[in-house]
């Protein structure tokens, strides 16, 4: 099983670092020393994990064989990928990996159908799960306790308890503001001419 686990950035330096916007839960073991990491595009890699280290809050890595800021500039916008046994879990119970999510019904806390999950899509603040209805249309469900209240891996299904419009926006709440102050006013003088 395959997982994506970063994004090679900007060269840093001039021996070879690079900054890697980090797409995984667990850096130490897949993005540290030693770790080999298939590529996309496939002819930039594999690559070798030489060494990492935390600057200014980015990971910085250096790859073996990559010894100068244009090698490492030739690397920016790859996509690193590591092997995974498909058996293995996250070490938080409360964490899962998207290839354990994906194909999962999604189901409302009642038990009505929604669609299956097709993908999660990983934003900088939250992530989002891409759930396709029957008809075909999708739905991004933000992927929090609050709107996904259980994953249900034995029984391959996610519940889900959407607030209102989120699913059907026919059934959206419209807030309406409070009227301008003398709007009505105005079309009352209209009315008296």
């Amino acid at each position: 099983m395959q997982l994506v686990v970063g994004r090679i950035g900007r060269a840093h330096g001039i021996r070879g670092d690079v900054s890697v916007e980090v797409r995984t839960d667990e850096p130490e073991l897949r993005l540290g020393p030693g770790a080999v990491l298939l590529t996309d595009p496939a002819s930039a890699g594999p690559l070798t994990v030489e060494s990492g280290k935390v600057h200014s809050g980015r990971l910085l890595l250096r790859f073996a064989g990559v010894k100068d800021r244009n090698g490492a500039e030739a690397l920016r916008g790859t996509i690193l990928i590591a092997e995974v046994d498909p058996e293995e879990r996250p070490d938080d119970p409360e964490e899962y990996y998207d290839h354990q999510l994906i194909g999962l019904d999604v189901v409302l806390l009642d038990g009505t159908p929604v669609g299956e999950l097709t993908e999660v899509v990983h934003l900088p603040y939250q992530d989002l799960l891409t759930v396709t209805k029957p008809d075909g249309t999708e739905v991004l469900v933000p992927f929090v306790t609050r709107i996904v209240p259980t994953v249900d891996l034995e029984n391959q299904r996610a519940v889900i308890d959407p607030p209102a419009g989120l699913i059907d926006p026919e059934s959206a709440e419209v807030a309406r503001g409070e009227a301008e102050p003398g709007a009505d006013d105005e079309d009352d003088a209209e009315d008296s001419q």
